[in-house]
């Protein structure tokens, strides 16, 4: 299994805004650059996260972007559900698969990927960025 780019920068979106210092606002260039992404790409995944509730954006002169909620409620699995499209494996019924009716396929990657979101739901952002003193150096945060 493989995420997204859009989740995965939603990830390091939200790993680059927990290193910075509290109340310390970014804005979508500088995620981009630090990542080296498209800012109009960026601007659909920040979009996001803002929509979600796990980035707050500040309109204006002065404004720009922040955590919406401190890293310790930010669950790991719950970002990924959320960011996600397709978190069920395959998708058996797109096809005219001859094996639908006695696949067992279908159950094992269900199994699979209950056993990903059980495991990845015990981590927070706090999780993730406890080595926010190794993480400011690589994200060139100031």
């Amino acid at each position: 299994m493989r995420l997204s780019a859009f989740t995965d920068f939603g990830l390091r979106t939200l790993i680059y805004l927990a290193s910075l210092e509290e109340k310390r606002l970014s804005s979508v260039g500088e995620v981009s650059s630090v990542y080296q992404v498209s800012q109009s790409h960026m601007v659909k995944v920040i979009g996001q996260l803002a929509r979600l509730g796990y980035v707050q954006t500040i309109r204006g002169k002065n404004g720009g972007i922040r955590l919406g909620m401190t890293p310790d409620m930010i669950n790991i699995g719950e970002v990924i559900e959320q960011l996600e499209n397709h978190l069920d494996g395959v998708d058996c019924l797109s096809t005219d698969c001859q094996l639908l009716p006695c696949c067992e396929l279908k159950k094992a990657l269900t199994e699979g990927m209950k056993a990903f979101t059980d495991t990845i739901r015990k981590y927070t952002l706090e999780d993730l960025t406890a080595n926010k003193h190794d993480l400011i150096p690589l994200l060139r945060v100031s």
